[in-house]
Protein backbone atom coordinates (compact mmCIF):
# COMPACT_ATOMS: atom_id res chain seq x y z
CA UNK A 1 0.00 0.00 0.00
CA UNK A 2 1.43 3.36 -1.03
CA UNK A 3 1.90 6.31 1.28
CA UNK A 4 -0.96 8.21 -0.36
CA UNK A 5 -3.35 5.29 0.20
CA UNK A 6 -2.24 4.93 3.81
CA UNK A 7 -2.78 8.65 4.41
CA UNK A 8 -6.21 8.55 2.79
CA UNK A 9 -7.16 5.50 4.85
CA UNK A 10 -5.93 7.14 8.07
CA UNK A 11 -7.83 10.35 7.35
CA UNK A 12 -10.97 8.42 6.51
CA UNK A 13 -10.82 6.40 9.73
CA UNK A 14 -10.06 9.52 11.75
CA UNK A 15 -13.03 11.32 10.20
CA UNK A 16 -15.34 8.42 11.08
CA UNK A 17 -14.10 7.40 14.52
CA UNK A 18 -12.31 10.39 16.08
CA UNK A 19 -15.58 12.03 17.23
CA UNK A 20 -16.69 8.76 18.84
CA UNK A 21 -13.37 8.39 20.64
CA UNK A 22 -13.63 11.97 21.92
CA UNK A 23 -17.16 11.26 23.17
CA UNK A 24 -15.98 8.12 24.99
CA UNK A 25 -13.02 9.94 26.52
CA UNK A 26 -15.12 12.82 27.82
CA UNK A 27 -17.63 10.43 29.39
CA UNK A 28 -14.88 9.87 31.99
CA UNK A 29 -14.39 13.60 32.56
CA UNK A 30 -14.62 14.71 36.19
CA UNK A 31 -15.66 18.20 35.15
CA UNK A 32 -19.28 19.12 34.49
CA UNK A 33 -18.10 21.08 31.45
CA UNK A 34 -17.81 18.83 28.40
CA UNK A 35 -15.14 21.03 26.80
CA UNK A 36 -12.86 21.23 29.86
CA UNK A 37 -10.94 18.17 31.04
CA UNK A 38 -11.08 17.95 34.83
CA UNK A 39 -9.44 14.58 35.35
CA UNK A 40 -10.50 10.96 35.10
CA UNK A 41 -13.72 9.98 36.86
CA UNK A 42 -16.62 7.54 36.51
CA UNK A 43 -19.03 9.77 38.45
CA UNK A 44 -21.23 10.37 35.41
CA UNK A 45 -21.96 6.68 35.03
CA UNK A 46 -23.29 6.73 38.57
CA UNK A 47 -25.39 9.78 37.74
CA UNK A 48 -26.65 7.96 34.65
CA UNK A 49 -27.74 4.90 36.64
CA UNK A 50 -29.69 7.18 38.99
CA UNK A 51 -31.48 8.93 36.12
CA UNK A 52 -34.89 7.25 36.19
CA UNK A 53 -36.36 8.71 32.95
CA UNK A 54 -33.24 7.82 30.97
CA UNK A 55 -33.15 4.25 32.29
CA UNK A 56 -36.87 3.89 31.53
CA UNK A 57 -36.26 5.08 27.96
CA UNK A 58 -33.45 2.53 27.63
CA UNK A 59 -35.77 -0.30 28.65
CA UNK A 60 -38.36 0.91 26.15
CA UNK A 61 -35.73 0.86 23.39
CA UNK A 62 -34.62 -2.66 24.31
CA UNK A 63 -38.19 -3.99 24.33
CA UNK A 64 -39.04 -2.31 21.04
CA UNK A 65 -35.81 -3.48 19.40
CA UNK A 66 -36.33 -7.09 20.50
CA UNK A 67 -39.95 -7.17 19.28
CA UNK A 68 -39.19 -5.40 16.00
CA UNK A 69 -36.19 -7.66 15.32
CA UNK A 70 -38.29 -10.76 15.94
CA UNK A 71 -41.01 -9.62 13.52
CA UNK A 72 -38.45 -8.49 10.93
CA UNK A 73 -36.61 -11.82 11.15
CA UNK A 74 -39.81 -13.76 10.52
CA UNK A 75 -40.96 -11.58 7.62
CA UNK A 76 -37.48 -11.23 6.14
CA UNK A 77 -36.96 -14.99 6.18
CA UNK A 78 -40.27 -15.61 4.44
CA UNK A 79 -39.43 -12.95 1.85
CA UNK A 80 -35.99 -14.47 1.22
CA UNK A 81 -37.49 -17.95 0.81
CA UNK A 82 -40.03 -16.60 -1.69
CA UNK A 83 -37.35 -14.84 -3.73
CA UNK A 84 -34.71 -17.58 -3.67
CA UNK A 85 -36.67 -20.83 -3.63
CA UNK A 86 -39.69 -20.17 -5.82
CA UNK A 87 -37.95 -19.13 -9.01
CA UNK A 88 -39.64 -16.71 -11.36
CA UNK A 89 -43.21 -15.86 -10.52
CA UNK A 90 -45.54 -13.11 -11.61
CA UNK A 91 -44.80 -9.93 -9.73
CA UNK A 92 -41.39 -11.11 -8.48
CA UNK A 93 -39.68 -7.88 -9.49
CA UNK A 94 -42.32 -5.76 -7.79
CA UNK A 95 -42.21 -7.92 -4.66
CA UNK A 96 -38.41 -7.69 -4.51
CA UNK A 97 -38.57 -3.93 -4.91
CA UNK A 98 -41.13 -3.59 -2.15
CA UNK A 99 -39.03 -5.70 0.22
CA UNK A 100 -35.84 -3.76 -0.40
CA UNK A 101 -37.29 -0.26 -0.88
CA UNK A 102 -37.27 0.67 2.85
CA UNK A 103 -33.49 0.11 2.88
CA UNK A 104 -32.89 3.05 0.53
CA UNK A 105 -35.93 5.16 1.34
CA UNK A 106 -35.15 8.36 3.32
CA UNK A 107 -36.16 7.83 6.94
CA UNK A 108 -38.17 11.05 6.94
CA UNK A 109 -40.32 9.75 4.08
CA UNK A 110 -40.72 6.36 5.76
CA UNK A 111 -41.67 7.92 9.08
CA UNK A 112 -44.14 10.36 7.53
CA UNK A 113 -45.81 7.69 5.38
CA UNK A 114 -46.17 5.37 8.37
CA UNK A 115 -47.61 8.20 10.44
CA UNK A 116 -50.23 8.89 7.77
CA UNK A 117 -50.99 5.16 7.58
CA UNK A 118 -51.48 4.86 11.33
CA UNK A 119 -53.66 7.98 11.46
CA UNK A 120 -55.73 6.76 8.51
CA UNK A 121 -56.27 3.30 9.98
CA UNK A 122 -56.88 4.55 13.50
CA UNK A 123 -53.88 2.74 15.01
CA UNK A 124 -52.86 4.48 18.21
CA UNK A 125 -49.34 5.82 18.23
CA UNK A 126 -47.12 4.24 20.88
CA UNK A 127 -44.97 1.17 21.43
CA UNK A 128 -46.94 -1.00 19.01
CA UNK A 129 -46.65 1.62 16.29
CA UNK A 130 -42.89 1.91 16.79
CA UNK A 131 -42.49 -1.88 16.63
CA UNK A 132 -44.43 -2.03 13.35
CA UNK A 133 -42.48 0.90 11.92
CA UNK A 134 -39.10 -0.54 12.86
CA UNK A 135 -40.02 -4.00 11.58
CA UNK A 136 -41.01 -2.39 8.28
CA UNK A 137 -37.59 -0.98 7.47
CA UNK A 138 -35.60 -3.80 9.11
CA UNK A 139 -37.27 -6.60 7.11
CA UNK A 140 -35.29 -5.80 3.97
CA UNK A 141 -31.96 -6.06 5.78
CA UNK A 142 -32.89 -9.46 7.21
CA UNK A 143 -34.06 -10.63 3.78
CA UNK A 144 -30.68 -9.73 2.25
CA UNK A 145 -28.75 -11.65 4.92
CA UNK A 146 -30.96 -14.75 4.74
CA UNK A 147 -31.09 -14.70 0.93
CA UNK A 148 -27.30 -14.66 0.76
CA UNK A 149 -27.20 -17.71 3.03
CA UNK A 150 -29.85 -19.51 0.97
CA UNK A 151 -27.82 -19.02 -2.21
CA UNK A 152 -24.86 -20.70 -0.55
CA UNK A 153 -26.70 -23.76 0.76
CA UNK A 154 -26.13 -27.17 -0.76
CA UNK A 155 -29.54 -28.14 -2.17
CA UNK A 156 -28.39 -31.76 -2.34
CA UNK A 157 -28.97 -32.13 1.40
CA UNK A 158 -32.60 -31.08 1.09
CA UNK A 159 -33.10 -33.23 -2.01
CA UNK A 160 -31.62 -36.24 -0.23
CA UNK A 161 -33.99 -35.77 2.70
CA UNK A 162 -36.93 -35.50 0.29
CA UNK A 163 -35.83 -38.66 -1.52
CA UNK A 164 -35.82 -40.49 1.80
CA UNK A 165 -39.48 -39.65 2.31
CA UNK A 166 -39.41 -36.42 4.31
CA UNK A 167 -42.15 -33.97 3.47
CA UNK A 168 -41.51 -30.28 2.66
CA UNK A 169 -42.26 -29.16 6.21
CA UNK A 170 -39.97 -31.75 7.76
CA UNK A 171 -37.18 -30.96 5.29
CA UNK A 172 -37.43 -27.29 6.19
CA UNK A 173 -37.46 -27.90 9.95
CA UNK A 174 -34.74 -30.57 10.11
CA UNK A 175 -32.43 -29.51 7.25
CA UNK A 176 -33.00 -25.98 5.99
CA UNK A 177 -33.71 -24.21 9.27
CA UNK A 178 -30.58 -25.46 11.11
CA UNK A 179 -28.44 -24.46 8.13
CA UNK A 180 -30.06 -21.02 8.15
CA UNK A 181 -29.59 -20.55 11.91
CA UNK A 182 -26.41 -18.39 11.70
CA UNK A 183 -28.03 -16.12 9.11
CA UNK A 184 -31.23 -15.87 11.15
CA UNK A 185 -29.26 -14.92 14.25
CA UNK A 186 -27.19 -12.39 12.29
CA UNK A 187 -30.31 -10.90 10.73
CA UNK A 188 -31.99 -10.65 14.13
CA UNK A 189 -28.98 -8.87 15.64
CA UNK A 190 -28.73 -6.52 12.67
CA UNK A 191 -32.42 -5.62 12.93
CA UNK A 192 -32.03 -5.21 16.71
CA UNK A 193 -29.18 -2.74 16.18
CA UNK A 194 -31.04 -0.74 13.53
CA UNK A 195 -34.11 -0.48 15.74
CA UNK A 196 -32.09 0.43 18.81
CA UNK A 197 -30.36 3.31 16.99
CA UNK A 198 -33.38 4.76 15.19
CA UNK A 199 -34.49 8.28 16.03
CA UNK A 200 -36.26 9.73 12.99
CA UNK A 201 -38.92 7.08 12.37
CA UNK A 202 -39.64 6.61 16.07
CA UNK A 203 -40.13 10.37 16.45
CA UNK A 204 -42.94 10.28 13.88
CA UNK A 205 -44.91 7.35 15.27
CA UNK A 206 -44.25 7.51 19.02
CA UNK A 207 -46.87 8.58 21.52
CA UNK A 208 -47.17 9.30 25.25
CA UNK A 209 -45.16 6.84 27.32
CA UNK A 210 -43.25 5.57 24.28
CA UNK A 211 -40.04 7.55 24.45
CA UNK A 212 -37.03 5.58 23.21
CA UNK A 213 -33.45 6.15 24.32
CA UNK A 214 -32.35 8.02 21.15
CA UNK A 215 -35.38 10.30 21.49
CA UNK A 216 -34.57 10.95 25.14
CA UNK A 217 -30.93 11.72 24.38
CA UNK A 218 -31.87 14.04 21.55
CA UNK A 219 -34.30 15.97 23.73
CA UNK A 220 -31.62 16.40 26.42
CA UNK A 221 -28.96 17.45 23.90
CA UNK A 222 -31.21 20.28 22.73
CA UNK A 223 -30.92 21.74 26.24
CA UNK A 224 -27.15 21.31 26.30
CA UNK A 225 -24.61 18.49 26.29
CA UNK A 226 -23.36 17.18 29.61
CA UNK A 227 -21.05 14.28 30.55
CA UNK A 228 -24.05 12.15 31.54
CA UNK A 229 -25.16 12.13 27.89
CA UNK A 230 -21.62 11.18 26.92
CA UNK A 231 -21.78 8.26 29.35
CA UNK A 232 -25.14 7.08 27.97
CA UNK A 233 -23.86 7.39 24.42
CA UNK A 234 -20.71 5.44 25.31
CA UNK A 235 -22.76 2.55 26.71
CA UNK A 236 -24.96 2.61 23.60
CA UNK A 237 -21.90 2.54 21.33
CA UNK A 238 -20.48 -0.38 23.31
CA UNK A 239 -23.75 -2.32 23.06
CA UNK A 240 -24.10 -1.70 19.33
CA UNK A 241 -20.45 -2.64 18.74
CA UNK A 242 -20.89 -5.95 20.57
CA UNK A 243 -24.07 -6.74 18.62
CA UNK A 244 -22.46 -5.89 15.26
CA UNK A 245 -19.40 -8.01 16.05
CA UNK A 246 -21.64 -10.91 17.05
CA UNK A 247 -23.63 -10.57 13.81
CA UNK A 248 -20.40 -10.47 11.77
CA UNK A 249 -19.08 -13.55 13.57
CA UNK A 250 -22.30 -15.46 12.96
CA UNK A 251 -22.32 -14.45 9.29
CA UNK A 252 -18.72 -15.60 8.86
CA UNK A 253 -19.43 -18.82 10.69
CA UNK A 254 -22.36 -19.51 8.40
CA UNK A 255 -20.24 -18.86 5.32
CA UNK A 256 -17.54 -21.28 6.49
CA UNK A 257 -20.13 -23.94 7.28
CA UNK A 258 -21.48 -23.65 3.75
Amino acid sequence: MSGVKRTALALGLAFLYAPILVLVAYSFNASALVTVWGGFSTRWYGVLLADGPLIAAAWVSLRVAAAAALVATLLGTLAALALERHGRFRGRGLFSGLVHAPMVMPEVITGLSLLLLFVGTGLERGLSAIVVAHATFCTGFVAVVVAARLRGLDRALEEAAADLGAGPARVFITITLPLLAPALAAGFLLAFTLSLDDLVIASFVSGPGATTLPMRLYSQVRLGVNPEINAASTLLVALVTCVVLAASWLTGRGSKAA
